[in-house]
């Protein structure tokens, strides 16, 4: 709280001595011609600016398409400071709007253990280590221009004038804010939020379960992947007898669904996580969405066959390779695993409002009650889940049908005759299933610790807050 208390006096100390030097000088002043007056330069300490229901800049005008400014239109008064404010600050628990508008029992915002700072070593370290906590206490986060924005619905009409909304922001700021005393597997810091917030694109690996034994040392057998367990049967055409290609389906399958790159029977999956805003009131989890495609799988096993009840086809080899298997993961997400945010020039804004409102220099519409946005992307890091997903029967059974498809236009050769091939010879392979339209897997995931949201303590020595 140093910062405010310097703020303070030193804005007590100038006007102390701005009245002091205007009464021992009063005698002397002079009188000053148009032309010495416009010669003159200066810059107010505080500015105050009007954008009306008419105006063009007015984003909430825009959203309602009401811009009468004596019927319903909003205009917005901004005071602002030209300066540059700095604020190295604790807070043990934000807490606003407990009850009130939008409803007993729970608050618009409730934050514990907030703390707002320069950004110290946060771009290349956020250690516990003494160096680190040094940087960040030594550090203050740069306001440029802070102002307060006051929402007035028919500003022409002095009748029906009414405060709708104040804000409180900035033209810029650079600086970290953090949530909670540490980035663990519990979650804690944000209990609940009302605003907007974004996180950033991401990537990571996600886990499929495949069948069979493995080729990588060490890992564990899992069971073939089996006809008798309820999948459908194969079909195609085997070819030929005195020339003619005869239907055949499988009466059994044994296959073993692999890594075609490392033999793993723990398939793996590039996850991508798109850039995606947390909106809401009052809430306490985000609901974020990611897709993983599966590198190829090395399908191999043995499978037997009957051709139109005249060729058995018992336990010949198989072997060919699925593609783009897609598996959909739904993350839902404790606030309380989120912990920093860098302001990196974009402002964060703090709203009260009795309606709804697009503030002029935000993304989001604030809802009514307390609002705060965060409009700068939050980094959240790779996302490794060590949970691994098992690929559904119905997407299995997408794999069977296209072999199935496969098969039937390109026939297993079988010699021209008696399909003496097929009858002596041990393999059938079943080509390049392409799954790209196929269903999707699907995986959720609740509550991941966060690889990107470790943070350094706004304090000196070992304490977690103070």
């Amino acid at each position: 709280m140093r910062q405010y208390k310097v703020f303070y006096c030193a804005m007590l100390a100038l006007g102390s001595l701005c009245f002091g030097s205007a009464h021992a000088e009063s005698s002397t002043l002079k009188t000053l011609s148009d032309s010495e007056m416009s010669a003159a330069t200066g810059q107010a300490l505080m500015s105050l600016t009007y954008i009306s229901p008419k105006d063009n800049a007015n984003l909430e005008s825009k959203r309602t398409g009401i811009t009468d400014p004596s019927n319903g239109g909003i205009g917005f008064y901004k005071l602002g400071l030209e300066a540059l404010l700095e604020l190295n600050v604790n807070i043990k628990r934000l807490q606003l709007g407990c009850g009130g508008v939008n409803g007993a029992g729970a608050c618009d915002i409730d934050i514990e253990n907030l703390s707002l700072s320069g950004l110290g070593n946060s771009a290349t370290s956020n250690t516990d280590s003494a160096t680190d906590r040094n940087a960040r206490v030594g550090s203050s986060a740069a306001l440029t221009n802070p102002f307060i924005q006051f929402a007035i619905k028919n500003p022409n009409s002095a009748a029906t004038r009414e405060v709708v909304g104040l804000n409180l922001s900035a033209e810029k700021a650079v600086g970290l804010i953090t949530f909670g005393t540490e980035n663990s597997a519990n979650a804690n810091g944000i209990n609940s939020l009302s605003g907007y917030m974004e996180v950033a694109a991401t990537t990571g690996t996600a886990l499929v379960n495949g069948f069979g034994t493995s080729l990588v040392s060490g890992e564990a057998a899992r069971g073939t992947l089996n006809q008798s367990d309820g999948y459908n049967a194969i079909t195609g055409k085997a070819c030929c007898v005195f020339f003619v290609p005869l239907d055949f389906t499988t009466t059994a399958y044994n296959l073993n669904l692999r890594d075609k790159a490392t033999g793993s029977n723990i398939l793996k999956g590039d996850l991508v996580l798109p850039q995606q805003v947390i909106t809401g009131k009052r809430i306490s989890t985000a609901p974020l969405a990611a897709t993983a495609l599966v590198r190829d799988i090395d399908l191999s096993g043995t499978l037997s066959a009957n051709a139109a009840g005249l060729i058995n086809l018992n336990n010949k080899t198989t072997s060919g390779t699925i593609k783009n298997l897609t598996v959909d993961v739904a993350i839902s997400e404790n606030l309380g695993f989120f912990h920093k945010a860098s302001l990196n020039g974009t402002a964060a804004s703090l709203s009260l409002q009795s309606q709804d409102i697009q503030w002029t220099n935000n993304v989001s519409v604030a809802q009514k009650g307390w609002w705060l946005e965060f409009s700068n992307p939050i980094d959240i890091g790779k996302i490794d889940p060590t949970l691994k997903v098992d690929i559904p029967k119905a997407t299995l059974n997408d794999v069977f049908t296209q072999v199935s498809a496969y098969l039937t236009a390109n026939p297993v050769q079988c010699g021209s005759i008696i399909a003496q091939d097929c009858l002596l010879g041990s393999a059938i392979p079943v080509g390049t299933v392409d799954l790209i339209n196929a269903a999707h897997a699907s995986m959720t995931l609740i509550d991941l610790q966060l690889a990107k949201q470790d943070f350094t303590p706004n304090c000196y020595g070992t304490l977690k807050f103070c």
